[in-house]
């Protein structure tokens, strides 16, 4: 059975490296720095007197989609290489003078993914709003999180209209969930690889 599981792997890889879009990670436009461990990526931006971080996991960023089923006179392979990974971020903008760092939480709703042509609608969302002690990896549940379900419009405009000032805007969230889908792949090739010879191994 091993071996046929190897086999199978061995195809599997080829396959998946064959579909492979970017053979390196594709880059982030306006200047951010892109630190990556294992499933997490970083992207960090320094501009006059701020430091801007951006920090998401590609685990579970691939939404379910909707109907597995081939369409019809499609051959089941070819649906495959449409996978999008659009996962939630964290934005972190911390000012050089304070010890507060303001984190928005954002996220892609899944029925806006690949609307184009809605000029007005952004991309991706803020959920949730708090500020955190810069510095400290554990926040405290005790600090005050705004939740942005029922927030004055206004109010939340102005949040989204922050951070496309500090170059978090729909092309930023494009480029992101282009990154992501990419990593997320190359980290799949990798577990498949890792998956036969784990299964080679006697």
């Amino acid at each position: 059975g091993d071996k046929a599981f190897a086999q199978f792997l061995t195809d599997e890889i080829k396959e998946e490296k064959k579909i492979q879009k970017h053979k390196t990670l594709p880059k982030v436009s306006g200047g951010w720095e892109l630190e990556v461990h294992g499933t997490e990526a970083k992207l960090v931006r320094k501009i006059a007197g701020e430091k801007i971080t951006v920090t998401f996991n590609i685990n579970n960023s691939i939404p379910p989609s909707a109907d597995d089923e081939p369409q019809e006179g499609q051959k089941a392979d070819e649906q495959e290489p449409d996978l999008t990974s659009t996962p939630n971020f964290v934005v972190e903008v911390i000012k050089d003078d304070t010890k507060q760092t303001l984190v928005l939480d954002c996220h892609y709703p899944e029925d806006e993914v690949g609307h184009e042509g809605e000029e007005e609608s952004d991309i991706f969302t803020i959920r949730e709003v708090s500020f955190q002690p810069t510095g400290e990896s554990d926040w405290k549940d005790t600090n005050y999180t705004l939740n942005t379900d029922s927030l004055d419009w206004a109010l939340y405009d102005h949040l989204m209209d922050f951070l496309a000032d500090r170059g978090v805007d729909n092309t930023f969230a494009d480029e992101l969930i282009e990154l992501s889908t990419a990593l997320e792949h190359q980290e799949y090739i990798k577990f498949l690889e890792d998956l036969k010879s784990f299964v080679k191994c006697q």
